[in-house]
């Protein structure tokens, strides 16, 4: 299947590891061009060289008020176009309601939230019919998942903002669409199971829970996202989509 990708131009953020890094891979892989940022210079550049051909990057905090003018500038200055952006970013810290500090609370709506908010905003403006806005959420949108109380706050609340802009946009032929991942075997998980004190018991238990039994590949996760951002997809928008194994218990 020919998913339409070549020569389009993607800005994919949180790019140097994990889901975004996975996505990048998997849009570059169908002959998009993709610029990719990280917050720390050397882990961008490293991230470039190994992705290799169609692929830029840039050093930018989603945080900052000024990354989103700045990633479509340099989007359109590398490769000529900007056809859309996938919005990914770190989790935030871990804990429950009683754990967590004002200031946790602050620098994760600022970076999961509110940069999300700005980049998604800034891409609306200056995309044109055909254009797409990904956002990399959670299973937290659907279900709180115990022990990441933040993400549990602010995730459902950025897929209602999805859904807002999904339907402000649709009639100028741009789409919005939001990916729900649960398990997927990368470092973020990983941490998050050795926070029991044994990690493989902590895999062990929540394999249990999906009912393909395994967890995700960030690969699987992927080829996803590259489809839902691809002109295949183009009668899918404001929709939140698990990649989940099926671990999600409602419909």
């Amino acid at each position: 299947m020919d998913l339409g990708l070549k020569d389009r131009v993607y800005v994919v953020t949180g790019a140097t590891r994990g889901l975004g890094r996975a996505s990048a891979e998997a849009l570059l892989a169908e002959g998009a061009k993709v610029l990719v940022t990280g917050r720390e210079e050397k882990a961008v550049a490293e991230a470039v060289a190994e992705l290799g051909e169609g692929a830029a990057g840039i050093a930018a905090d989603n945080a900052d008020p000024g990354t989103p003018a700045r990633l479509i500038a340099e989007a359109r200055a590398r490769f000529g176009g900007f056809d859309g952006i996938l919005i990914s970013v770190g989790g935030p810290a871990p804990g429950f309601a009683a754990d967590n500090t004002d200031e946790e609370w602050a620098a994760a709506f600022d970076t999961v939230f509110l940069g999300a908010v700005r980049l998604a905003r800034a891409a609306a403006e200056t995309l044109t019919e055909g254009g797409v806005i990904g956002f990399v959420l959670s299973g937290s949108v659907h279900e709180p998942i115990p022990g990441l109380t933040i993400s549990n706050g602010l995730r459902p609340g950025l897929a209602g903002f999805a859904k807002s802009l999904a339907n402000d946009l649709g009639p100028r032929g741009i789409r919005v669409v939001g990916l729900l991942p649960s398990r997927i075997d990368t470092d973020r998980v990983r941490s998050l199971d050795a926070l029991s004190g044994d990690a493989d018991a902590a895999r062990a238990a929540n394999e249990l829970t999906i009912p393909l039994r395994r967890y995700g590949t960030p690969e699987e996760f992927g080829r996803t996202a590259a489809f839902l951002l691809s002109p295949a997809a183009s009668y899918l928008t404001g929709l939140m989509l698990p990649v989940d194994g099926g671990a999600r218990a409602g419909f």
